[in-house]
């Protein structure tokens, strides 16, 4: 990574920031926050007059794109899933901002005012929709009563209330001692839930007291602007909503022919206007001179030629160009993670845990190795595998081609799935004990071996993890010392790299030392092997050599260092313990099955046979989403407290993304 400089006239700033939006090579920085000394000499930069404007366009096309979009016809459920939608992308030309201005308002003058208008009518008949359906829930209670709404209320002599209450003796108690009162009630509903309609008829006198009675005891319905007995009010609201209904029907089918006309290139002129408003903004981030700008970033070292070439065209020579090769402190570059991409997925994993640090080692790889293969472990059943690789496949030729997230991410899913296959093959489960239980007794006599074997380097397979836990807790182990000893040497070479040699040794070198000779002194002690006595006294010496510089590197604090390493080794016995989840869980519900079958012919089989896909699917989603955090567990705490410590920001350089247009003489990837 390099650390640019560049001092621009201001006669070629729009056409320096063009290039570099164009060839996307260089992330700028705000120097008012990254450099605020620079101020000091200079004067901050502002956006350009422009930015606003762009910025007006692009909300008054994303208002109208928001009302189509939200109106358009768009394919549902399983078809939807299978055949996403593919951006409709459009050819422009490299047009000036006042082409792109002119363009936009003739669009905006033709189709905005319509659009807006109708979707106003829509929100105008949605809450007139939502009004009346409010007003039949209330006159619903009275429409047993013989009454003119429009009498709701008072009168020269007379006042008329109208509501609902959940307590009727207490409201008629309180009424009962007001004069010229008569209550009207009908009960709904029964017991707990019983609620009562209420029509409360005084004389105008007595108005204030039947208001402070009933403002405890009653609600109130709402009946202003309404006449007519409470069946005839409910004959016209239900004429309206079919109205209403009409009328909506109109104006969507209205706006969907917009949609269909003019949405595409409504998205277009909306990403146009967006990479615009991004060039008129960045200035912001830029200082001046009475005729320069000054513009500092970052360049990845193998594009710098580049980038200085396409700036020196641009601006004819008359630009300063400068860069140095930074310091992780206090420059703090950004990292530039370079996946392949087929570790995309696996990048995903590591930026929720953290980024890397400039210089610091991309572990991206390795960590996706670990993972994948320690799930496979956990899961561990190749019926559970299959299921995978197949959907992952699926999903990779069918919608990867629609999102590199899905791509990568089902790529991963193949490598999991194909893994998680494989020890179900070598530890002989095949959604649990199914085919052993189900399909071996029609194949061999001999139920207690397998229905196939093989040797591997000198092995018996398979090895059945439920008759045989002791060999894949050994498996499990064996594996999580190589996890951490490739985090110790990963530890070592980033120590070296970054020429922190009392590092490399006092917290580094220190547990191949503690591990060699450890292992030596607990064989001859507690395993009796039989060691010369050369290699017990070089095994002593590393132990104590190894103690030494833990206590050089955190005191006698890093004696406890010990006690947590073995703790993190023996963490991946959890390899075991999911796998065994697994089996037995799957076991069980083959239990579950083969009980309920029955001698019915045909029933007797099916009711079983829909039992074990249900649970099947219910242990595969529990089992697979533990062995995915577990595995992910490893990864972030046993393997990355050996080295990896994140915490750095990845390099984003400002650069053009297109989604919905293409230039001329582009090409759609």
């Amino acid at each position: 990574m390099k650390k640019v400089s560049l001092v621009v006239h201001h006669n070629f700033l729009e056409e320096t920031i063009k290039k570099l939006h164009e060839n996307g090579l260089m992330e700028i920085i705000d120097i008012s926050k990254e450099e605020p000394e620079i101020i000091r000499e200079t004067e901050k930069a502002s956006m350009h007059p422009d930015a606003s404007i762009c910025a007006n366009y692009e909300l008054r096309l994303s208002r109208l794109i928001g009302i189509l979009d939200k109106i358009r016809v768009k394919p549902k459920g399983i078809k939807s899933m299978f055949n996403p939608e593919l951006p409709n992308i459009k050819t422009v030309e490299d047009s000036t901002l006042e082409e792109m201005y002119s363009h936009i308002e003739a669009v905006l003058e033709e189709i905005e005012k319509n659009i807006l208008d109708s979707d106003q009518k829509l929100q105008n008949l949605d809450e007139r929709k939502q009004t009346i359906k409010s007003n039949i829930e209330q006159i619903n209670y009275l429409k047993d009563f013989d009454l003119d709404i429009s009498d709701v209320g008072e009168s020269e002599y007379v006042f008329i209330k109208v509501g609902k209450t959940i307590d009727l003796l207490s409201l008629k108690s309180e009424i009962d001692k007001i004069e010229k009162t008569l209550l009207f009630s009908k009960q709904f509903g029964s017991s707990k839930n019983a609620e009562w309609a209420v029509v409360i008829t005084a004389h105008i006198s007595e108005k204030d007291r039947i208001e402070k009675t009933c403002r405890e005891r009653l609600i109130e319905f709402d009946m202003k602007d309404l006449s007519g007995s409470p069946k005839d009010v409910l004959k016209s609201f239900d004429k309206e909503l079919t109205e209403i209904k009409k009328e909506k029907k109109q104006i969507i089918s209205h706006l969907r022919k917009f949609a269909e006309k003019e949405l595409h290139e409504l998205r277009a002129l909306k990403e146009e206007i967006q990479l615009e408003k991004m060039r008129k903004e960045i200035p912001k981030n830029f200082t001046k001179t009475d005729s320069t700008y000054i513009i500092n970033g970052w360049v990845t070292e193998k594009d710098e030629e580049k980038l200085r070439s396409d700036l020196d065209k641009t601006s004819k020579g008359l630009i300063i160009y400068s860069s140095k090769t930074p310091s992780a402190n206090p420059d703090n570059p950004p990292t530039c993670l370079k996946t392949p991409k087929w570790a995309a997925g696996f990048k995903g994993l590591l930026k929720m845990f953290a980024t890397p640090k400039y210089n610091e080692i991309d572990p991206t790889i390795v960590m996706g190795i670990f993972f994948v293969l320690f799930f496979g472990m956990m899961l561990g059943d190749a019926g559970y595998g299959s299921i995978i690789l197949v959907l992952s496949l699926f999903t990779y030729i069918k919608l990867g081609k629609h999102s590199p997230m899905i791509q990568s991410m089902s790529f991963m899913g193949i490598w999991m799935g194909l893994t998680t296959t494989i020890v179900g093959i070598l530890t002989y489960s095949i959604f649990g004990d199914f085919v052993h239980r189900f399909i071996a007794p029609s194949i061999t006599n001999n139920l207690d071996s397998p229905i196939y074997s093989f040797n591997l380097l000198g092995i018996q397979f398979p090895v059945e993890s439920l008759k045989d836990p002791l060999s894949i807790l050994t498996v499990a182990l064996i594996l999580g010392l190589i996890h951490l000893n490739v985090g110790v040497f990963l530890g070592i070479y980033q120590s070296l790299k970054q020429k922190k040699y009392k590092e490399l040794f006092t917290e580094r070198f220190c547990w191949i030392l503690l591990q060699l000779g450890g292992s030596m002194l607990i064989g001859r002690f507690l395993m009796d092997w039989e060691i010369s006595t050369p290699l017990f006294y070089a095994g002593s010496v590393m132990v104590i050599i190894g103690i030494i510089l833990l206590f050089i590197a955190s005191g006698p604090v890093g004696f406890f260092g010990i006690t947590g390493y073995v703790g993190d080794w023996l963490s991946y016995a959890r390899l075991l313990a999911l796998g065994l989840a697994t089996a037995g869980m799957a076991l069980a519900f083959n239990v579950v099955s083969e009980m309920t079958m029955m001698d019915i012919p045909i029933v007797g089989l099916i009711i079983p046979a829909i039992l074990l896909i249900i649970l099947h699917l219910v242990n595969l989603g529990l089992q697979a989403l533990g062995a995915a955090v577990h595995s992910l567990r490893l990864q972030y705490v046993e393997f990355f407290n050996r080295f990896y410590e994140g915490g750095g920001h990845e390099f984003s350089p400002f650069k053009i993304k297109r989604k919905y247009t293409k230039l001329e003489e582009e090409k759609i990837d």
